[in-house]
C-alpha cells in the first residue's frame, strides 16, 4: 500500500487565474495619494476630524493690535480695548515688519455631547507665529509654520462646556516674511497675514495614529533598499491599508491599525514609551529633540524672545505627553530673556531641568560666530554662559555646541575644555562646497594640544525631521564606522524655533517597534542626554583611542564672504572688544591702586552689561553680516550704549588714576601730554595733537604742526611697564620721514629703513632701506583691487573662488603731500570708482612698528569710503618677492597656517580665510605683514598678500555696507621669518590706541601708578587680560582677587617669572580654568622689595588664567550688588510684572 497521499497538501491541480504578480513601481507611486493631494475628500485625509464648529456662537474673538513694533505684557494688553473680530481677517503689518502684535480675547462654547471624544482641540491659525496664555499665566506654543495650530483643551473644560484663553500673535513666519518667497530675499513690508482658522475640533484620534502608520511605512518604502524583506513588506503593508481603506466608517480605521502591526509588531502601540526597552540593548542613532532659534537673523532680537517661550512651551507641552522625550537647549541669553519676561514659564522649565527632561547644554552665552570674536571673547562666551545656568539651575553645561557656526578656530578645544567641558557638536562643515570632511566622530586637536571628543552628525543636520531617511543616514553616512557606530539624530524644526512635533515622536517610537521586529534599519533610542551619548563614545573607543584624529581649525568651505559682509559690525565688534578689555585694566588698577579712602568702586554690573551686549551680537548670524537690515539697526544700537557706557567708565577710574587730567579732544584747560598705555608693551606712538583755539598752549609739546597749524604732532614714549606714556622730543635715534613728489604721477614715502612709491596711482616700490632690498616684484604693482561679487547663491555669506577671475586695478589719483616730516610724513589720495569715492591717506613714521632692535616701520593706510556698490568686492593687495607655501595669519591666542598654493582641493578651497589683527607672509630672513584694526578677510594667493576691505551684498539686508566707512591697514616690512619677528606685538599695539589725556603744567611731575604686574623671561608670553575676579561680587564673598590671562604667542614652551608689584600685596595665587575655578596653586616667592614673583611654565599657545588672592581687606574694595533682572532703558523692553 502506498503512503505518499498521506501528505498530500490543499495546492490546487488546475490553475486559470491570472496570478498575483504586481507591477511594484505602481504600487509604490500609490502610496503618495493615501493622504491630501486631488483625492482629499476621499482619502485618509476626508475622516481626520470628526467635527468642526467655527459660527460666532462658538468662538468668540476679540482683537487688539499694539501700536507700531511695540511688544507689551501680558497685563498692558489686557488693559486695552479689544474689537470684535472673524475669521479671514486680515492682519497688516501695513508698513512694519516682524514684531508687530495683536492680543486676542477668544471665548469658547463647547457643545456637550462632545465630551465623549477622546480629544477636543482649539484650531488657530493667524498665517503666523502665536503663543496662548491659558488660565493661570501657563503658556503653551503656537507655530503655523509647520501647521502646528492646535491646542488641546482640557477635559475638565469641555465637560464645562466653556473655555477661555489670550492669544499674541507676531506677524513673523518661521523664515521671516521674504518678500519674494525666497528664505534670504529682504523682508516684505507691506505684507498682511490673514486668520484662517478659530476653529473648535474634534480630531478624529484613529485616524491620527493611522496617518503616522501609514507615513511611517511610506518612509521604510522610500529609504530601505528595495530588494530587502523589510521594503516589500512595508510596501505590501501600505498597499493593504489603502485597498481596506473606507471613509464613514470607524471600525475600519482601527483594523487597518492592526493591519500595519505586520510592521510594528503586535501591539505595539500599547508599549507606549516602553516600545524603547525592547529590541537591541545599545541603538546606533540616539534621538535628542532640540530647537535652533537663531538669536536673530531674518527677524530681530525682540522677535527672538517671542519664538523662545512659544518654542520651548511647546516642548515643555510635549514632555507631559511623551515621557521618552528629552530636549537639549542652549544659549544663556535665551535663558535670561525667558527669565525677564516670561518668568512663570522659566519656573516651569527650572522643573524640568530638576527632574532630567531639559537638558542645558553649549556652556556659551549665544551659540556665537566661531571664526571672529577674539580670544578673550570666547572665554567671556563660556563665563557668563557658564556660570548664568550654574546661577539658576544648580549645574554646568558638559557639550559645548555650535551646529551652525560657519567653522571654528583651533583654538576652541582649549578654551572648550578649560570651560569644564570634553564633548563638543557641531555639524555645519556638511555644507562644504568643495571637499567632503572626512570624520563624523574625531578627536579635534587645537593649536596648543588640546582635545575635545566632537561628533559631526552624519544625519546633516541639526533640523532633523526624525524620518526614517533620517535614521537610516546616521549610519549609512557615517564616515567612522570603524571605530564606532553610533550617530546623534538631533531633531526638531529650527533656525526659526518650534523644535520637535508630536509626529515626530510617533515616528520615531513607530521606527523603534519596526527595529524591534527586523534588522534592515539602525535601531534609534530615547531618553538619554547628549553626555550619555558622548559618554557611551569615549568607553567605547577606549577614551577616544579608536578615533581618527583632526588637527586645526575646522575651516568651513563656504560662506567665506562673513568675514567681510557688514564691515561697521566687525569694527564695532573689534572696537568693543578692545574698549572693554581697557576698562577691565584701569578699572582694576583704580580699584587697587586708589588712594587711602578713596570710595572708587570697580563697575561689575556695568562691565557684565556691556560684555552681555557684545557677546550677543557676536551671534553667528549677526557678526558674520548675514542677518536683516532690522538685526544692524540693533546691533549699531548696542555697539553705541557699549561706547557710551565703557568711556564713562574710563573717565570714572583715570578721575582717580590720573587726578585732573581731561580727555585731549575734550576743551583744553592743560598744559601737558600724558597718555595710558592699555597694553603690557614698551611703545612710541606718534599721535595727532589738535593747535587751535585753547589747545595753542600744547604747541610746545609737538614735534611737527601741519601747514595751517590747525594740528600737531607729538611723539609719546612708554617704558618698562609704566601704564603712562609721556611727550618726548627727536632723539638722534629716530628715523626722520620725509615724503618727495615730482608733483604729478610720482610719490615716495621714506625714513632710514623703509621706502614705498607710488608711481602713476599703484605702488610700484617697496623697500627694506637698510638691506637695500625691493620687496615687488620688477614690473608688478600694489593697491586696491575690486573685484565682481556674484556668489551662486548665498549673497551675504559667501564669495565663490570665481570672483578671483575677475579682477579690476584701481588707482590712486589726485595725490597729494598732506604731512611733510619728520615725523609723520603722509600723502593723501583718492580712488573713484562707480558711484563711490574712497580716501585714503598712507603715512610713514619717523619710529618704528615695536621697541624691538631689528623692527621696522609700518606704512599706514586710513581710508574714508563713500560707498554705494552692488555685487563688488574691494580689497587691497600687495605682489611680494617672498616665497613660501603658507601664509600666517593671527586667530585666538596664537596664529593659524594656511596654504599659498592650489595643489589640492583642500588647498584650493581656502582662497578666502579669517584672520584677526595679522596677516604675514615671510620666508626665511624677511617677512611682509598687514595689520587690521577692523578687518578679518584675508588670501594670500602665490606671492600675493590680500586684505578684504568692503562687499556689497543685497539679501537679505538690502543695504549692507551702503555708506560712509573709516577704518585702516598698515603695511609691515620686517627682518626675520614670521616667528622671528615682532609682527604679534605690532598687531597688538597697532590695535591698542593709547588714551591720550591733558593734565595741568603742576602735575606733570606726579608720579603714576606703574603697571603692578610684569613679565620677565621670555617675549612669547602675552599679557591679554586683567580684571577682577568673578567670585569678588558674589553675596557672601570674602577676598579680593585679580585675575590675569596670560597666552604663548608663537607656539613655543616658555618659561617667565610674573612680578607682582608692592602696592598689590599677595597673600595666595592660584592657577584657575577660565571660569575662574582653581586648578592648582602656584609657588609664591617674595623679595626684599617687598613684590612677589611666580614662576609659569606654558607650552605653545597655551592660554593660563592666573588668580591672585590680595592681603586686601575686602572693606577696601565695596561689594556690589548684582541685579538679576535690571529694566533698563534700551533696545529690550522687560516686563516685571508678568
Amino acid at each position: 500500500m502506498c503512503s505518499h497521499n498521506q501528505n498530500q497538501t490543499n495546492y490546487p491541480e488546475l490553475n486559470y487565474g491570472s496570478g498575483a504578480k504586481w507591477i511594484k513601481s505602481l504600487t509604490q507611486n500609490r502610496l503618495s495619494t493615501f493622504l491630501g493631494g486631488h483625492f482629499e475628500d476621499v482619502n485618509l485625509s476626508s475622516i481626520l476630524f470628526t467635527h468642526r464648529v467655527d459660527s460666532s456662537h462658538h468662538v468668540d474673538l476679540q482683537v487688539w493690535s499694539a501700536p507700531g513694533l511695540t511688544k507689551p505684557s501680558f497685563l498692558e494688553a489686557m488693559k486695552q480695548e479689544f474689537k470684535p473680530a472673524k475669521k479671514a481677517l486680515l492682519l497688516p503689518t501695513y508698513l512694519l515688519f516682524a514684531g508687530t502684535n495683536h492680543w486676542w480675547k477668544v471665548t469658547l462654547k463647547i457643545p456637550s455631547y462632545w465630551e465623549q471624544y477622546e480629544r477636543v482641540q482649539f484650531e488657530f491659525d493667524p498665517g503666523c507665529e502665536a503663543m496662548i496664555f491659558l488660565p493661570g499665566r501657563r503658556i503653551t506654543g503656537g507655530y503655523g509654520g509647520d501647521r502646528r495650530v492646535e491646542h488641546i483643551i482640557p477635559p475638565e473644560a469641555v465637560r464645562d462646556g466653556h473655555y477661555a484663553v489670550v492669544i499674541e500673535s507676531s506677524c513673523n513666519g518661521m523664515f521671516g516674511v521674504p518678500w519674494n518667497g525666497d528664505t534670504i530675499a529682504p523682508p516684505d513690508m507691506n505684507r498682511y497675514f490673514q486668520l484662517a482658522s478659530a476653529d473648535i475640533v474634534v480630531p478624529n484620534q484613529d485616524a491620527w495614529h493611522l496617518m503616522w502608520d501609514f507615513s511611517t511605512l511610506r518612509e521604510i518604502v522610500d529609504t530601505v533598499p528595495g530588494n530587502t524583506a523589510l521594503q516589500n513588506k512595508a510596501l505590501v503593508t501600505a498597499n493593504k491599508i489603502m485597498n481596506a481603506f473606507t471613509s464613514g466608517d470607524p471600525e475600519n480605521v482601527k483594523r487597518m491599525r492592526g493591519i500595519a502591526e505586520d510592521v510594528f509588531g503586535k501591539g505595539w502601540q500599547a508599549k507606549g514609551d516602553k516600545i524603547y526597552d525592547e529590541g537591541p540593548k545599545t541603538a546606533q542613532i540616539v534621538g535628542i529633540s532640540y530647537c535652533h532659534i537663531d538669536t536673530a537673523w531674518l527677524w530681530p532680537y525682540s522677535v527672538t524672545q517671542q519664538k523662545t517661550a512659544r518654542s520651548w512651551s511647546t516642548q515643555i507641552d510635549l514632555m507631559e505627553r511623551y515621557p521618552e522625550h528629552r530636549f537639549a537647549c542652549s544659549q544663556a541669553q535665551q535663558f535670561k530673556w525667558l527669565e525677564q519676561q516670561y518668568p512663570p514659564l522659566f519656573e516651569r522649565i527650572k522643573e524640568k531641568v530638576a527632574s532630567d527632561q531639559f537638558h542645558l547644554i553649549g556652556g556659551s552665552w549665544v551659540e556665537n560666530d566661531g571664526n571672529m570674536p577674539s580670544g578673550e571673547a570666547l572665554v567671556r562666551q563660556f563665563l557668563y554662559g557658564q556660570r548664568y545656568f550654574e546661577s539658576r539651575f544648580g549645574k554646568r553645561c558638559e557639550t559645548a555646541w555650535l551646529p551652525d557656526s560657519f567653522g571654528l578656530t583651533a583654538a576652541y578645544p582649549q578654551l572648550i575644555r578649560d570651560a569644564g567641558m570634553k564633548y563638543f557638536f557641531t555639524q555645519k562643515l556638511s555644507w562644504n562646497n568643495i571637499n567632503v570632511f572626512p570624520h563624523s566622530t574625531f578627536n579635534w586637536v587645537g593649536i596648543d594640544g588640546s582635545q575635545v571628543l566632537c561628533h559631526m552628525t552624519p544625519v546633516d543636520t541639526y533640523t532633523a525631521q526624525a524620518t526614517v531617511g533620517d535614521v537610516n543616514k546616521g549610519i549609512t553616512n557615517h564616515k567612522n564606522l570603524e571605530s564606532n557606530a553610533s550617530a546623534l539624530l538631533v531633531f526638531g524644526n529650527g533656525d526659526g524655533g518650534g523644535g520637535a512635533l508630536a509626529k515626530m515622536l510617533e515616528n520615531l517610537r513607530r521606527i523603534r517597534a519596526t527595529t524591534n521586529e527586523h534588522r534592515e534599519l539602525p535601531s534609534v533610542s530615547m531618553g538619554s542626554s547628549v553626555e550619555d551619548f558622548f559618554g557611551d563614545i569615549e568607553e567605547d573607543t577606549k577614551e577616544g583611542k579608536t578615533l581618527p584624529v583632526w588637527k586645526g581649525e575646522l575651516y568651513l568651505e563656504f560662506h567665506r564672504g562673513t568675514y567681510t559682509s557688514h564691515g561697521s559690525i566687525k569694527k564695532g565688534n573689534r572696537k568693543s572688544e578692545i574698549l572693554l578689555r581697557d576698562v577691565e585694566r584701569v578699572a582694576t588698577l583704580t580699584s587697587l591702586l586708589k588712594p587711602e579712602g578713596h570710595s572708587y568702586v570697580y563697575p561689575k554690573q556695568a562691565i557684565d552689561d556691556c560684555w552681555e551686549k557684545v557677546l550677543l551680537n557676536q551671534f553667528h548670524d549677526v557678526l558674520p553680516g548675514s542677518a536683516i537690515g532690522m538685526v544692524y539697526e540693533d546691533a549699531e544700537k548696542l555697539y553705541a550704549e557699549v561706547r557710551e557706557v565703557c568711556t564713562g567708565l574710563l573717565e570714572d577710574a583715570f578721575s582717580v588714576l590720573l587726578p585732573r587730567s581731561s580727555p585731549l579732544l575734550s576743551p583744553p584747560t592743560s598744559e601737558t601730554l600724558i597718555a595710558f598705555n592699555p597694553t603690557s608693551f614698551e611703545r612710541h606712538d606718534v599721535i595727532k595733537v589738535p593747535l587751535s583755539g585753547g589747545a595753542a598752549r600744547l604747541k610746545g609739546q609737538v614735534i611737527q604742526a601741519s601747514a595751517d597749524g590747525k594740528y600737531g604732532y607729538a611723539l609719546m614714549h612708554s617704558t618698562g611697564n609704566n601704564v603712562a606714556s609721556y611727550p618726548v622730543g627727536m632723539f638722534s635715534d629716530r628715523m626722520p620721514a620725509s615724503v618727495f613728489t615730482n608733483g604729478t604721477d610720482h610719490f615716495v614715502l621714506r625714513n632710514a629703513n623703509v621706502q614705498l612709491t607710488i608711481l602713476q596711482g599703484r605702488i610700484s616700490s617697496l623697500i627694506d632701506v637698510k638691506l637695500g632690498r625691493e620687496l615687488i616684484p620688477k614690473g608688478s604693482s600694489g593697491g586696491l583691487v575690486i573685484f565682481e561679487d556674484r556668489p551662486n547663491y548665498w549673497d551675504a555669506w559667501d564669495v565663490e573662488i570665481h570672483h578671483l577671475e575677475t579682477s579690476t586695478p584701481l588707482s590712486f589719483s589726485q595725490v597729494r603731500v598732506v604731512a611733510g616730516g619728520p615725523l609723520r610724513a603722509a600723502v593723501q589720495t583718492k580712488v573713484k570708482y562707480g558711484k563711490s569715492t574712497i580716501d585714503i591717506t598712507i603715512s610713514l613714521d619717523a619710529i618704528t612698528a615695536t621697541m624691538q632692535g631689528n623692527s621696522r616701520s609700518f606704512f599706514n593706510f586710513d581710508a574714508v569710503v563713500d560707498w554705494h556698490e552692488r555685487h563688488k568686492f574691494l580689497k587691497f593687495e600687495l605682489p611680494l618677492n617672498i616665497n613660501n607655501t603658507y601664509a600666517t595669519y593671527e586667530s585666538q591666542f596664537g596664529f593659524v597656517q594656511r596654504p599659498t598654493h592650489k595643489n589640492t582641493t583642500l588647498d584650493a578651497a581656502k582662497f578666502e580665510v579669517c584672520g584677526h589683527k595679522f596677516a604675514d607672509l615671510s620666508e626665511y630672513g624677511y617677512g611682509v605683514a598687514f595689520l587690521s584694526e577692523s578687518k578679518y578677510g584675508f588670501a594670500c594667493e602665490g606671492n600675493v598678500l590680500r586684505i578684504s576691505l568692503l562687499r556689497a551684498a543685497t539679501a537679505p539686508d538690502a543695504e549692507q555696507d551702503q555708506g560712509r566707512h573709516e577704518f585702516s591697514w598698515a603695511v609691515m616690512p620686517h627682518m626675520g621669518s614670521f616667528l622671528e619677528s615682532d609682527v604679534p606685538i605690532a598687531a597688538f599695539i597697532y590695535n591698542s590706541p593709547l588714551h591720550v589725556r591733558t593734565i595741568p603744567a603742576q602735575n606733570g611731575g606726579r608720579v603714576v601708578p606703574s603697571l603692578p604686574f610684569w613679565l620677565e623671561g621670555a617675549s612669547n608670553v602675552f599679557l591679554e587680560t586683567i580684571k577682577r575676579g568673578e567670585d569678588d561680587f558674589e553675596p557672601k564673598a570674602s577676598s579680593t582677587t585679580v585675575i590675569l590671562r596670560l597666552y604663548e604667542a608663537f607656539g613655543g614652551h616658555a618659561s617667565i617669572k610674573l612680578h607682582v608689584g608692592k602696592d598689590v600685596p599677595v597673600k595666595r595665587a592660584y592657577v584657575t580654568n577660565i571660569l575662574e575655578d582653581t586648578k592648582g596653586e602656584l609657588g609664591l616667592m617674595s623679595t626684599a622689595g617687598g613684590r612677589s614673583t611666580l614662576k609659569l611654565e606654558f607650552r605653545g599657545f597655551e592660554v593660563k588664567t592666573v588668580k591672585l588672592v590680595l592681603e586686601t581687606k575686602r572693606s577696601d574694595v565695596p561689594e556690589i550688588a548684582r541685579t538679576t533682572s535690571a529694566n533698563r532703558d534700551s533696545w529690550v523692553t522687560v516686563d516685571e510684572e508678568l
